[in-house]
Formats: structure tokens, sequence, C-alpha cells
């Protein structure tokens, strides 16, 4: 059997909702998304702020910079995140002594407290998906290699079906 390339597949093809690999993404997130509410309703926690958490019980404290830059937000969402957080007592915001225009960010003792009560969480979804724990690793490693390639990746402008592309 012949290996199709991207050229031997007709341009009506791509506009096929069912071939776009963004919206394969994009609902196994909403899917996600929906799991992790469940999973995390008991700790009082959204997902984004479950990432937050999951960066700060990793590192330590950190500059905001830093943790959006592991999340890939930028301020103006994370910013609320780490508020809403610090008013539930997990997260303590300060100014650097260092650079008064920086700002760090760690677990309080009550968020350190939380980490023990996340623990489970994890294994709940690796559950959830029905798949090995070799498939998980197996997909996350393919998905990080499409991220890193896509973040690489020089997308011309214009119209595609009359630049030959």
């Amino acid at each position: 059997m012949e290996k199709k390339t991207l050229h031997d597949v007709p341009d009506e093809d791509f506009l096929r909702l069912d071939r776009q690999i963004c919206f394969s993404l994009h609902a196994a997130t909403r899917a996600f998304n929906g799991v992790y509410r469940t999973a995390l309703k008991y700790l009082g926690l959204i997902y984004p702020q479950y990432l937050v958490m999951l960066v700060l019980w990793e590192h330590g404290e950190l500059p905001v910079k830093r943790i959006g830059e592991h999340l890939r937000l930028d301020s103006g969402t994370l910013s609320p995140l780490l508020k809403r957080l610090e008013s539930a007592g997990y997260v303590e915001r300060r100014r650097s002594a260092e650079d008064e225009r920086s700002v760090t960010a760690r677990p309080t003792a009550a968020g350190e407290a939380l980490r023990h009560r996340a623990l489970g969480v994890p294994r709940r979804i690796a559950v959830a998906t029905g798949l090995s724990l070799d498939r998980i690793r197996a997909l996350r490693a393919e998905l990080d290699a499409l991220t890193a390639t896509l973040d690489g990746a020089d997308v011309p402008e214009g119209d595609c079906a009359t630049d030959g592309y």
C-alpha cells in the first residue's frame, strides 16, 4: 500500500472537520477538562489553578514570569489565577527584594497540605483515559514533539491554495 503525502491529498479534503488535527486536540482537551473538573472538585480547584499548583509543588518559589513560561500562559491569564489561589490561602505572592518589578509566588502551608490531598488525581485521570502507562507516555512524547515542531514552524501567510501548498 502506497503512503500518501500532503501533496497527494486534494485541498478540499483538508477542509473537512474530521481531518483537522487541531480539532481532535481541541475535543480531547475539552474531554480532559470535564474529567479534571470532576477529579478536582473536592480540592476546590479548577484545572488552570491545578496546573499552577503543580508547577509550585515541583519547583517551589518562582517568579511569576517563570510560572507563565512553564505553563505557556501570559501574565494577564496567570495573575487572576494566582490572586484566586492566594485568596484561598494556597499561594503567597511577594515582590522580589532584588527587582521590585518581579513578583514571586510560592505555596503556603495550606498549599503544601493541598498537595497531599491531590496525590491521587493523576492516577484517576490516567485510569479515566483507558490507556496503558506505556501508551500514555508514548502519546505524551508525540504531543511534546508536535509542540516543539509547531513552535519552530514557519507558516507562510497568504492563500495556500494559490501559493502551491
